[in-house]
């Protein structure tokens, strides 16, 4: 990001199904989300860790609205991280995950938090929903 802005993340890791409901450290996860304006999905898109990625996306938001449902109207954006790791068996998972955040509408970004790819245009992308503007859905590095 330019300039001297700055931002709190709230990182939900290991957030699993049934957490609304109290599930592994569901609420106590759940409830650091309560004050935040924009929800960042990153979702691991290497094979290492052999999950679906698409059922990763929908048990997260599934457990936030159910947990609560305004959850579902904060903006959202989806990071698919470890692009660094992905091979050519792991370009469908990753790809599988593009076409379900575009049918939702969400943003769309590779990224490498190890690199530092894509980093960059993520942050621009969040940072017009911190500040009260109108965000451009369409960031320089997205893929269509």
């Amino acid at each position: 990001m330019s300039g001297d802005r700055s931002f709190v993340v709230a990182d939900v890791p290991g957030l699993i199904e049934g957490a609304h409901r109290g599930q592994g450290l569901g609420h106590q996860f759940l409830r650091h989300l309560e004050r935040t304006k924009v929800l960042v999905h990153v979702v691991d898109v290497s094979g290492a860790s052999g999950r679906d990625t698409v059922e990763d996306l929908e048990t997260v938001r599934r457990e936030l609205t159910l947990f609560q449902p305004g959850f579902a109207a904060r903006p959202q954006l989806v990071a698919a991280n470890k692009m660094d790791a992905v091979d050519m068996s792991d370009a469908s998972r990753v790809l599988d995950l593009e076409r379900r955040a575009s049918k939702l509408g969400l943003p769309f970004f590779r990224i490498s938090a190890v690199t530092g790819a894509g980093v960059p245009e993520l942050l621009e992308a969040i940072w017009p929903h911190l500040a009260g503007r109108e965000p451009d859905l369409q960031p320089a590095g997205a893929h269509p």
